[in-house]
């Protein structure tokens, strides 16, 4: 989320057939075909979302930057440590959202080569929740912002050539630096990606970021071995929930170049939207509006829109359009801020956001991930002290789990 990204506040900020010059030299980058790992299993939708469960957002880490460099201290968060994930996991989530941001990590035109200490980082993170038996998602984050000094993965950009190449290199090497990891690793193409116009989507723009998507799933695919099989999860326009399930531009990727293994009649698709409505309860910084849902007792601060038939009627959109045609939903990030400071009550409906949030993913047979951002206090969207491990919203985490049941 654009929003979230500093660690004490939450601020706003067509298929298209590619030429052949896009992929110059692409196959002699590319590794050599391997084959699936035995350990690799093909999960079927319901399977998959079922095993992923309730999700965390490892939130202002890796995708946190300092002049366009990425550095996963730079928001006040400390270091990430296997301490860390082992108590998110105790605390009942069995999938962990890692967003990642590259940025100036990325070499110049045309190899586009990734620092390699900053990809070894990812991997270690990566690994921290993966040798714990967690899912794990992993994207490209801040680079699609036209806020984030680097940003370069831009919709409305008039270099449209050089940044389909960027995409098509820098998911190569991630997807071969994770080749052999099995069905628990998921890839992201990227977060959030408009033109920082809110409203509708241009049709020019929205076609770049079809473009993108498709080039993000041809490149894994093509890296063959588990990539050839791994569940993808793929966004709309800033993954705005209205502009992906409505009539507005968004076009699933074909999956061309999946496994041969795969049954026709299933998909290794996802789709990737967030949800954090009401903004003025979830996210505006002010103390007006500091109550959710019907056991609200003060009208006056509670928002006059976004409520639970708000919520009901934006999940069944997404399972209508995507669930029921076997492409899962993801709810990469969702939450509400602390406003405590203005309404000592305020986490009891934080609380009951994330409930009713996750109650209505697993209705309609979606995967909800919190979004955190490790920071604890006004305006924090933290459910943990990542200095100390200590859980610091066991209520909103009760009601996360409560709602899968």
């Amino acid at each position: 989320m654009v929003g979230k990204m500093k660690k004490c506040g939450v601020y706003s900020v067509a298929l298209v057939l590619l030429a052949s010059v896009v992929f110059t030299g692409w196959s002699a980058r590319a590794s050599a075909a391997t084959p699936i790992t035995s350990d690799f299993r093909s999960l079927q939708a319901s399977q998959i979302v079922g095993e992923m469960g309730a999700g965390w957002n490892l939130g202002n880490q890796l995708e946190a930057t300092s002049n366009g460099t990425p550095s996963e201290t730079a928001w006040g968060n400390p270091m990430v440590t296997p301490e860390l994930i082992k108590k998110v996991k105790a605390a009942g989530f069995k999938t962990i959202r890692i967003p990642v941001s590259y940025l100036n990590n990325i070499g110049s035109a045309s190899d586009y080569t990734v620092n390699a200490a900053w990809l070894n980082r990812v991997k270690t993170v990566v690994d921290y929740a993966y040798n714990e038996g967690l899912y794990v998602v992993i994207n490209i984050h801040g680079d699609g912002y036209n806020s984030v000094q680097g940003g370069w993965l831009l919709v409305n950009s008039g270099n449209q050539t050089a940044i389909k190449q960027k995409v098509q290199r820098v998911w190569q090497q991630i997807s071969n630096k994770f080749v052999n990891y099995d069905e628990r690793l998921i890839f992201e193409s990227m977060n959030e990606v408009f033109d920082g116009t809110y409203g509708n989507p241009n049709a020019a723009y929205y076609a770049n970021l079809n473009a993108y998507n498709q080039i993000f799933v041809d490149t894994v695919r093509q890296t063959s071995g588990n990539n050839s099989a791994r569940w993808l999860l793929i966004p709309g326009w800033n993954t705005n929930i209205d502009y992906t399930a409505g009539n507005y531009g968004f076009v699933l990727p074909t999956d061309t170049y999946r496994s041969s293994t795969i049954p026709g009649s299933e998909k290794r698709i996802m789709i990737s939207a967030h949800y954090y409505s009401p903004w003025d309860f979830a996210g505006e910084e002010s103390g007006t509006i500091t109550q959710w849902g019907a056991s609200a007792t003060n009208p006056a601060k509670k928002s006059t829109w976004g409520q639970e038939d708000y919520l009901n009627s934006q999940f069944q959109s997404m399972y209508n359009k995507f669930v029921a045609q076997g492409y899962p939903v993801v709810i990469g990030e969702f939450g509400s801020i602390d406003k405590t400071a203005y309404d000592s009550s305020n986490n009891v409906y934080r609380a009951a956001y994330a409930k009713a949030v996750t109650a209505m993913a697993k209705k309609y047979k979606a995967v909800p991930i919190y979004w955190d951002n490790g920071y604890n206090g006004q305006h924090g969207f933290a459910l943990f002290n990542r200095t100390n491990n200590a859980i610091t919203q066991q209520g909103i985490i009760n009601a996360i789990m409560q709602g899968m049941q």
